[in-house]
Parts: structure tokens; sequence; C-alpha cells
């Protein structure tokens, strides 16, 4: 049994929601439906990202709004809608995943580097916001995983394995090597941690 095993056979209820993050209405709706099941949450991850990266000559407007909107955008309206009734309760995490383009530019960072940058700004604003209240806000910064968001990746001749080389593990990163420091965010052991950017990255970021 694998760590992620482990975790998900706790028990406890589940619900899923679908939703739009490419719109602000869409946002709205989807924090609205996400209430519906067990109400107001104590906890947010936002994860949900896209990864438009043509040349950078031939980056667009509508790139560009599409990849803040819901890279950038779709966390703070997020973090307005639910970090109030957090307050209230004395008790909140949010919980932002950025990326190590945000403090450094490689693979054509484009308009996604950009956002990821918001993304760790907004952690510090949040964390200022809502400091003494009970909610914290941090950022998680993996290393490279080859996700649907990458896939383009491996179609360019050593690029993956070039990542790899990147680290002070020699590898590239796995889903599962975040779960742990996911949790750790999640749980009253992070009450002391807040506005910060924890890197996940094999030591990608020691280079």
């Amino acid at each position: 049994m694998t760590y992620l095993d482990d975790l998900f056979s706790l028990t406890g209820r589940t619900a899923a929601v679908t939703g739009d993050l490419g719109s602000r209405d869409g946002v709205r709706a989807v924090a609205d439906a996400v209430t519906a099941p067990f109400g107001e949450p104590d906890i947010l991850v936002h994860s949900a990202g896209i990864n438009i990266r043509p040349p950078y000559p031939d980056i667009t407007e509508a790139d560009w709004d599409a990849t803040m909107m819901v890279n950038a955008f779709a966390p703070f309206l997020l973090g307005q809608r639910f970090a109030p009734r957090m307050a209230e309760r004395g008790y909140g995490q949010l919980i932002h995943i950025s990326s190590q383009q945000a403090h450094r530019a490689f693979v054509g960072s484009g308009v996604y580097g950009m956002s990821k940058g918001a993304v760790e700004s907004l952690v510090r604003s949040e964390a200022e916001a809502w400091g003494g209240t009970g909610v914290t806000s941090n950022a998680l910064v993996p290393g490279f995983v080859l996700t649907p968001l990458n896939a383009r990746l491996p179609q360019e001749p050593g690029r993956v394995e070039a990542l790899a080389a990147r680290t002070m593990i020699g590898r590239n990163g796995e889903p599962e090597n975040f779960a742990g420091a996911a949790v750790f965010l999640a749980s009253p052991s992070s009450g002391y941690v807040t506005g910060q950017s924890l890197f996940v990255d094999g030591g990608m970021s020691v280079h």
C-alpha cells in the first residue's frame, strides 16, 4: 500500500463538484456549489491551471486573459469568497499551487510563469490580510512533474531528462511526492506558517 492509498483509505464523506474557472461567473458558481454538500470549507486548495505557451512573440491578449483568469484571478476570487468566513470561525487554510517558473524562466515560461509569480504575490498579500484571524495562506512549489499540462515536453528529445538532471535527487517529481506537504499545509500543524512558498522539487531550486 502506498502513502496515498493509506491517506485516502481514511473514512469520511466526499462530494464532487464540477465547474469552469475560466470566467468570473464560473468561479462564483463553483464557489456556491462547493458549499452545498457540507457547508463552508475550512481548507481551500487551488490547483486548477492552464498552460498556454506559444513562442513569446506570438502570445495574444486572449492567451493572457485565459491564463491569468484561471491561474491567478480564480484563486483571488475564491480567497475573497471563503477567507472572510474562515476568519469569522477563527480557522482556515488557503493553499495555492505555484511553479518553479514563478522564480526562474525555462522551457518558454511565457504568461504561465507570470501567472505563477502573481500567485505567490497573492499568497503574501492574503497572509498579511488575514494575519491574526486564524487564516493562513501558503503555496506549494513543485518541481517538474509530467502531467497533462506539460505533455508536450516528452516530444522534445532530451528535455525531460535535462529537467531531471537539474534536481539534486536525480529524477523528476511524481504526484505522490506532494501529498505529505499538502496535508501539512492543510493541518493545524502549519498554523504558524503563512505567506510562504514551500518548495517540493528534489532540489531543483537550489541550482
